[in-house]
C-alpha cells in the first residue's frame, strides 16, 4: 500500500520507488487531496507503485531531505511556509539527476531556483514570498488563472510533447502569478520553455541533458476526477521507477 504520511527520510522498502512530495499538506489545497487517489491510479492501471512522503517545505531546507528518493514533486500550495526549503528541494534534484516536476508553485519555484543558482540573478524575487523586492521573476498574472482552462501549445521535439502526446492541450490551473522578466537569460543557461498559451505566455519549462526535469504553471493533478493520471504524473513515476532500477533496487515499470 502507497504511504504518504508525514515523514523526513525515505522509506527503506527495497522494491518500490520513492516520491518526495514537497508541500505544506493541506486538506485545503485540491492538489494535496488528489494525490492519494492518483497514486492508488497509477498503481491499478499502470502497475507503477511509488512510495511517496510529504516533505513540509520547512523539513527540504535540510540539504539531505530528498537525497535517497527517486522523484522529487514540488506540489502547488504557495505561499509556501519555506521558500528556501522549497528551492532546496529544486536545487539538489536539478544538481543530483533526481526525476523532478513542479507544478503551479513548483513551476515558480523551479524557475526561481534556475534564475538565482545558474544564472546568478541572486536578487530575483517572487512577488507573493517578497513583494517589496525590487527584481521580480514571478509577479502577479495580468488576468488570474484561478479556476480556468486554457489551451497550452507544446513545442515539438520537447521532453513536454514526447510525454503528453499532442502539440496542443486544455488544461487546468489555480494561480495568479507566473513568470515576467529575464526569460531570455533563463534560456540563454541552458532551461528550456516547452509550453505558451495562446498570448505567448509560458507556461511549460524543462531541463535538457536531466533524466526528467518538467514544470507547469498549469495543475496535471486537478485533470479529470483522478481516476486518470495525468501523462506528465505517469511519466514522472516512470522516470521514477527507472531512477530506483539504476540505484540497483528492483521497480515495477510498464
Amino acid at each position: 500500500m502507497t504511504n504518504t504520511q508525514d515523514r523526513r527520510s525515505p522509506s527503506s522498502a527495497p522494491r518500490t520507488a520513492r516520491l518526495a512530495l514537497v508541500g505544506d499538506r493541506s486538506p485545503g489545497v485540491v492538489s494535496h487531496t488528489r494525490i492519494p487517489a492518483l497514486l492508488d491510479a497509477l498503481a491499478a492501471r499502470d502497475r507503477l507503485f511509488l512510495d511517496a512522503y510529504w516533505i513540509p517545505t520547512g523539513d527540504a531546507e535540510a540539504e539531505d531531505a530528498v537525497r535517497g528518493f527517486d522523484a522529487v514533486w514540488v506540489l502547488p500550495g504557495s505561499p509556501y511556509r519555506s521558500e528556501a526549503g522549497v528551492l532546496t528541494a529544486v536545487r539538489t534534484a536539478r544538481e543530483a539527476g533526481i526525476p523532478f516536476l513542479g507544478t503551479c508553485g513548483g513551476f515558480q519555484h523551479a524557475l526561481l531556483e534556475y534564475a538565482r543558482n545558474v544564472c546568478g540573478l541572486t536578487r530575483v524575487a517572487h512577488a507573493e514570498n517578497d513583494p517589496d523586492a525590487d527584481d521580480f521573476l514571478i509577479e502577479p498574472l495580468a488576468c488570474s488563472l484561478v479556476g480556468h482552462e486554457a489551451v497550452v501549445r507544446v513545442e515539438p521535439g520537447t521532453l513536454a510533447e514526447s510525454v503528453i502526446g499532442s502539440e496542443r492541450t486544455v488544461e487546468r490551473y489555480f494561480c495568479a502569478y507566473g513568470p515576467s522578466r529575464h526569460l531570455d537569460t533563463l534560456r540563454a543557461h541552458g532551461l528550456r520553455f516547452s509550453g505558451y498559451d495562446e498570448d505567448g505566455q509560458v507556461r511549460l519549462a524543462e531541463l535538457p541533458g536531466h533524466p526528467f526535469f518538467l514544470a507547469s504553471l498549469f495543475q496535471p493533478e486537478l485533470a479529470g476526477d483522478g481516476s486518470r493520471p495525468h501523462p506528465m504524473i505517469r511519466a514522472l513515476a516512470r522516470a521514477a521507477a527507472r531512477h530506483a532500477a539504476r540505484d540497483g533496487r528492483t521497480a515495477s515499470v510498464s
